[in-house]
């Protein structure tokens, strides 16, 4: 393993003119690969973190908002002061692994904002032991997009004819919007028997919910409802957990998550609303992002699952919004023949302008009288921090725990050797 601290002491130690001649022709991010320090770290290294962050800032406000694949909390984040955030960004014992893991992004849905921002995420999963082999769609872009319509279609169809050898991992860039605008131009059926004889795993979350859809519905493929590139790898400031959360779902074939109460989805619920005594059930979760499960509603991506566990989550609708959506799916037949309904973290759903009373709690109360299901809250999940990564697609068991509230276990998916991930490298 190679220590990034050790590296560059060794550069600091030459003299000027051996430094000179070293950086002859070669540009600061040039350098800073040939002696194996990050280019974002590199960047803080040479400026005042202040004067990063602030160039940060103003990348943003130049040319991106914050999309539904961004936390709520995540200009706070990059706002950070220096004191803050230099533990975390200059670890002097970071060390790395040789990448070894195949690895491929797809960038379905809006362009990320910052070139630092996506380089600082490259480095990191590199480091961790994540090897890239298209690291330039990071460049596209096409109006608000991450590419033409075809760029980002062919980022998966390639793999569908045969053109590109299918990965290990297919990490999604970030979400936003656009996936659905590709769902027509995949070969899904082909595409999900080859990632099954590959034992390829699909990362993403947010947007990328309509990706991971048409690819349980017409390939019979699961999917891996995580953080992505930009959105999580690329900040100043990753969340371990998050991370490591991302690295466990990756290797752990018996993956198990204890939720402990509804106040992530509502303070206001139970973590079980049932008009029984909840009892073990098992079946295929499936689902995503409400806003984008609803909006396929009546269409061929959306999976039709006998005995299925819906999962959703959302951030920034209100409670009547939520309802309208929520309201789509019932009266398209979706909840029909399910077993159980699961909600993430509905984050800053704010208050009813009409009436304060008219909230989330109420909202998931009259879905629980419309469909009879049993439904479970809290559920670590969604556009928050510390979220547990999990598979869409494969078999979920839901049992009470010891702790007042539910333990989901799954199975049947693929993973990735555990000695080949070094999760330190992704923050």
């Amino acid at each position: 393993m190679v220590s990034k601290s050790q590296l560059l002491k060794n550069a600091k130690s030459k003299d000027a003119h051996t430094a000179n001649d070293t950086t002859s022709g070669l540009n600061r991010r040039q350098f800073l690969r040939q002696v194996g320090i990050s280019a974002g770290a590199g960047l803080l290294v040479t400026q005042s973190i202040t004067q990063a962050l602030a160039a940060n800032a103003i990348q943003q406000d130049a040319g991106t908002q914050l999309t539904k694949d961004d936390l709520p909390t995540a200009l706070m984040n990059e706002s950070l002061t220096s004191q803050e955030a230099a533990p975390e960004i200059l670890q002097s014992n970071t060390r790395c692994i040789t990448p070894s893991i195949e690895t491929r992004l797809f960038a379905s849905s809006n362009v990320g904002g910052s070139d630092e921002r996506n380089e600082l995420a490259l480095d990191r999963l590199a480091c961790a032991g994540f090897k890239v082999d298209n690291p330039a769609i990071t460049k596209r872009q096409y109006l608000r997009f991450a590419g033409t319509d075809s760029q980002r279609a062919s980022d998966l169809q390639n793999i569908a004819t045969g053109a590109i050898a299918a990965p290990k991992l297919l990490l999604g860039v970030r979400g936003g919007y656009g996936a659905v605008r590709l769902l027509p131009m995949v070969d899904w059926s082909t595409l999900g028997r080859i990632m099954k004889e590959r034992g390829t795993i699909l990362a993403g979350f947010s947007d990328v919910t309509a990706i991971q859809c048409a690819l349980l519905a017409k390939g019979g493929m699961s999917s891996l409802a995580a953080p992505m590139l930009y959105s999580e790898f690329g900040k100043t400031k990753p969340d371990q957990v998050s991370c490591r959360q991302f690295a466990e779902a990756l290797t752990n074939p018996n993956l198990t998550i204890n939720i402990p109460d509804a106040s992530l989805t509502s303070p206001n619920l139970p973590s079980i609303l049932a008009s029984s005594e909840p009892k073990t059930i098992t079946g295929t979760m499936w689902g995503g992002n409400l806003s984008v499960v609803s909006a396929l509603a009546g269409s061929e991506y959306l999976p039709r699952i006998t005995g299925g566990i819906v999962f959703l989550e959302d951030v920034g609708e209100q409670a009547y919004r939520i309802e309208r959506m929520l309201y789509d799916l019932y009266l398209a037949g979706v909840f029909k023949n399910q077993q159980a309904i699961v909600f993430g973290a509905l984050s800053s759903s704010g208050e009813d302008s009409y009436d304060k009373r008219y909230d989330v709690a109420t909202v998931i109360r009259q879905l629980h009288k419309l469909t009879g299901l049993p439904i479970y809250s809290g559920m670590r999940f969604g556009h928050i921090g510390q979220k547990h990564s999990f598979p869409l697609g494969a078999t979920c068991q839901i049992s009470t725990n010891n702790f007042g509230g539910y333990q989901l276990a799954f199975s049947g998916y693929p993973t990735i050797k555990a000695d080949a991930i070094h999760v330190e490298g992704l923050w």
